[in-house]
């Protein structure tokens, strides 16, 4: 097998920032999809994540021709399966999310991944995390838990904000899963495209089916909905999602996790332009307290790494 040329740093961070731009576009078109079709809750949520994985399922669909081609190993092919399953599972949660809380709010506490890939790495991986780490995660659920409780009284917080926190961080610990299981199918031998063939065709076939489970129909519902799902899987899953993913075969997932933390600043301000959702400044002292948190954590992996080198 053909092992690909390593790029750039520039190119990667080219590739990084491309990636960033396209994710910041998700909380915007799925809350303008669910006001064009007056409908929220978990049903119409899954109907969206659903509908966006088939639609990017439907892309990537000639790199299943290639996969046939291309001897791979049971493992690389567990591992990318499974990570479609967790990211069916962040879909599902984060989505439903936004039914219930503020954009802001929902993209910060979904994008605590730094957080969430450095415990998972200790419990799975064995990679100790060191003092200054734990104590970033300290930092970061303390700004986690201010932004839920301030949250509540929000202009915009949303109808059942607590839910919505709750299900933001839920997405984030299946969005982390997502991302380790991703490069450990990729350093097994799994070449991006056919690994985002695997994922996000295990994750649509994952998700058809709850949709109808929980009453959504996928019909019926405005033109302009459909046009909105249609953005949502070129721009934030096949751009947004695959930069990821091909990024952490050359990087370490926190560096790619911290690259993420400036989606909600994107959505924040798209929400602002189009919306004229203003965040209380309760939660954007929460989410600086979260930030803060995550960085301290990412600065404490990054000396762990060194001091094994």
């Amino acid at each position: 097998m053909k092992v690909p040329e390593k790029p750039l740093p520039w190119q990667v961070g080219l590739i990084l920032v491309v990636g960033i731009l396209a994710v910041s576009t998700s909380a915007i078109f799925i809350r303008l999809a669910i006001e064009a079709a007056q409908a929220s809750g978990v049903g119409f949520s899954v109907f969206l994540a659903a509908s966006r994985l088939a639609i990017a399922t439907l892309i990537v669909l000639p790199s299943w021709h290639k996969l046939y081609q291309t001897p791979i190993s049971w493992g690389s092919f567990s591992y990318a399966a499974a990570a479609g399953l967790c990211l069916a599972l962040h879909f599902a949660t984060w989505i439903t999310s936004l039914s219930f809380t503020s954009i802001a709010a929902s993209t910060t506490l979904v994008t605590t991944n730094p957080i969430w890939v450095t415990i998972l790495s200790w419990l799975w991986l064995h990679q100790k995390p060191t003092r200054l780490t734990v104590a970033g995660i300290v930092i970061a659920v303390a700004g986690s838990i201010f932004i839920a409780l301030e949250d509540a009284n929000a202009i915009h917080a949303g109808s059942n904000p607590f839910l919505g926190d709750a299900l933001a961080l839920m997405g984030a610990i299946m969005a982390s899963l997502y991302l380790l299981l991703g490069r450990q199918a990729q350093r097994q031998g799994l070449g991006i495209s056919s690994y985002i063939a695997v994922a996000y065709t295990t994750a649509a076939v994952v998700l058809i089916p709850f949709s109808l489970l929980a009453g959504s129909s996928y019909f019926g519902y405005p033109s302009v909905v459909y046009l909105y799902i249609l953005l949502m899987a070129v721009f934030p899953q096949i751009v947004g999602h695959t930069s990821f993913n091909w990024a952490l075969r050359w990087i370490s997932p926190t560096l790619v996790t911290l690259m993420i933390l400036f989606e909600p600043v994107g959505a924040s301000f798209l929400g602002f332009l189009i919306f004229g959702e203003v965040p209380s400044p309760f939660v954007l002292l929460g989410a600086v307290v979260l930030l803060a948190g995550v960085a301290t954590a990412v600065i404490g992996a990054k000396d762990s790494r060194e001091t094994e080198s």
